[in-house]
């Protein structure tokens, strides 16, 4: 009845390569959750039954960088933390997103102290921020939509090309 049916006999289907590689990095985001403080609590309830982030392909939260291809940094960051975070995200593999989850992760929150990061875009390129204090899995799940839309809207070597830019820079 449904795509079955047009595939078999005179029928076809025709896609481009960057079409079918947006789809499968898409359908499969693996993050890398980086629970520093209390958003981390929201971000493990978005995985819940309740809020099933699994419906987006991204239920397989790993703790090893280089199989991740999206970081979640929820929490305040201090400059000590920052370091950590910044060797864990240069472990990833190429293409890589991060969502800075919360209001102490995008600028400090109410921590307004010498040793606190005031914002993750300090040090690490920011694709998605989540407002909050803690944000809602709702509000992580609509981050990932949006990681989504950007994967969907990227050509399969428009990092390659970055890569190749920032070589040249150097």
């Amino acid at each position: 009845m449904g795509l079955e049916a047009k595939l078999t006999g005179d029928g076809y289907l025709t896609t481009t390569l960057d079409a079918i590689i947006a789809w499968a990095r898409r359908s499969s985001v693996w993050p890398m959750p980086m629970g520093i403080s209390c958003c981390a609590i929201e971000m493990m309830s978005a995985v819940d039954p309740k809020y099933d982030m699994s419906r987006f392909g991204s239920e397989v939260m790993r703790f090893t960088p280089r199989q991740c291809d999206l970081m979640i940094v929820a929490g305040t960051v201090t400059y000590k933390m920052a370091h950590v975070v910044r060797r864990i995200y240069d472990q990833m593999p190429d293409p890589k997103w991060v969502i800075a989850m919360g209001a102490c992760t995008s600028s400090g929150g109410m921590y307004r102290s010498y040793n606190v990061v005031q914002g993750i875009d300090q040090f690490l390129p920011v694709d998605v921020y989540t407002a909050g204090c803690p944000p809602r899995p709702e509000n992580l799940i609509n981050a990932v939509m949006q990681i989504q839309k950007k994967i969907d809207q990227s050509k399969a070597r428009d990092w390659q090309d970055k890569k190749a830019l920032d070589l040249e820079l150097k």
